[in-house]
């Protein structure tokens, strides 16, 4: 059986590929509309690193096709380049130059000077972190040390508030990371991004959703107090385990006013172990900043009502499959992926180690706290019950 024949995209095609890629339409949904394989998809995708290149237009003072032509035929007549640039209402110059880039007098083709026009149109434009290698060499530092580019460009904005030349855009720092014709930042980089993929995805992409066991005497979600669902007071907390190789795991715990982390060491995911964990992690804490903990459906949580006697802390649970509504945690355990990889046996990891990566991760800004950290927000609200 013969291969079929290579595919050229038409222009169309390609603006069709970018909106189900941007709506978050995986590579094989978006092949099958052309009845091709995802790698005839991805390789027009993967050039610019998943970023849908911006619309080409022409700027108005440029020359048209239709002027050209008008050139082409002047010069076929012998008339001169004043006379031609007097019909075209345009300086002499531009005719003169326009007919120095593609081969002069003799030479000149209206269809190929107009082609080389939008071919040299294509060079790609220096970033503004190629121009400035010394807030290039501030956001790669940033990036190693596991920061988004919304929290670098977050942190430039608030760091440097009345500096435009010391700011830039998240939007920047992805197009010099995706788009390595670029040059600004070493590909390297990639590795510490949250998701370490070849292109950019949409936010859009559909994420997995948990699928735990169930749990009796739950106290559901919707009995949690309103000042709990606002954010507006600290003390009310989110939990999950994160779960590594060989049935390790360790307990998450996230503030929900000030996104301040929790890391506990858990030996077993049996209920007993957890519960102790858990009650042994809040001790440390005022009984103010510790109200209430939110948590799946995991058997993990069986043993709540002892948790709840040892520490006066009340347990709400979430309804089955629905993780958005502890999302705060969730989003949380995507960034602590990055310090623990799901292949990596997690219970090698002292207390130490763990309370270690949660004051990176506390100490990383935040967009939604307008670029402070929860170290800074949790610090004040210790302050605030002192």
């Amino acid at each position: 059986m013969g291969h079929r024949p290579r595919i050229y995209y038409s222009e169309s095609q390609k603006a069709l590929m970018w909106e189900r890629w941007q709506k978050g339409d995986s590579l094989q949904q978006i092949a099958q509309l052309f009845d091709r394989n995802h790698s005839s998809v991805q390789g027009i995708l993967v050039q610019t690193g998943g970023i849908r290149p911006a619309q080409r237009r022409r700027a108005s003072s440029s020359l048209t096709l239709a002027e050209r032509e008008e050139i082409s035929r002047a010069v076929a007549a012998g008339q001169s380049i004043r006379s031609i640039a007097a019909v075209l209402e345009r300086a002499p110059s531009t005719i003169s130059r326009e007919l120095q880039r593609n081969g002069g007098l003799e030479r000149y083709r209206a269809s190929q000077a107009d082609q080389a026009a939008w071919d040299r149109a294509q060079r790609p434009k220096a970033c503004k972190l190629v121009e400035d290698r010394c807030l290039a060499g501030v956001v790669a530092s940033k990036l190693q040390a596991l920061w988004s580019p919304e929290q670098v460009a977050g942190w430039l904005k608030r760091t440097y508030p009345n500096d435009e030349t010391r700011r830039v855009s998240h939007e920047t720092i992805y197009r010099s990371l995706f788009i390595q014709a670029r040059g600004a930042l070493k590909k390297e980089l990639l590795q510490h991004l949250r998701r370490t993929r070849a292109m950019r995805r949409s936010r859009h992409h559909t994420q997995k959703t948990d699928n735990h066991g169930r749990i009796t005497d739950a106290v559901s979600i919707s009995e949690r107090p309103a000042a709990t669902d606002d954010r507006a007071v600290p003390g009310h907390w989110e939990g999950d385990l994160l779960f590594g190789n060989r049935d390790s795991q360790i307990a998450t715990l996230v503030e929900r006013h000030t996104r301040y982390v929790m890391l506990v060491k858990v030996a077993s995911k049996d209920t007993e172990t957890v519960v102790n964990a858990l009650i042994k992690n809040a001790r440390k804490l005022p009984q103010e900043l510790y109200k209430s903990l939110t948590w799946d459906r995991g058997k993990e949580m069986a043993a709540h009502k002892r948790f709840t006697l040892a520490t006066d802390i009340k347990v709400y649970f979430c309804d089955p499959h629905s993780p958005w509504q502890r999302g705060t945690n969730e989003n949380t355990n995507g960034l602590l992926r990055q310090y623990f990889p799901k292949e990596n046996d997690v219970s090698a990891f002292s207390q130490a180690q763990l309370d270690a990566v949660a004051r990176k991760l506390n100490e990383r800004p935040r967009k939604t706290l307008d670029y402070e950290t929860p170290a800074e927000r949790f610090g004040q609200s210790v302050a605030a019950t002192g």
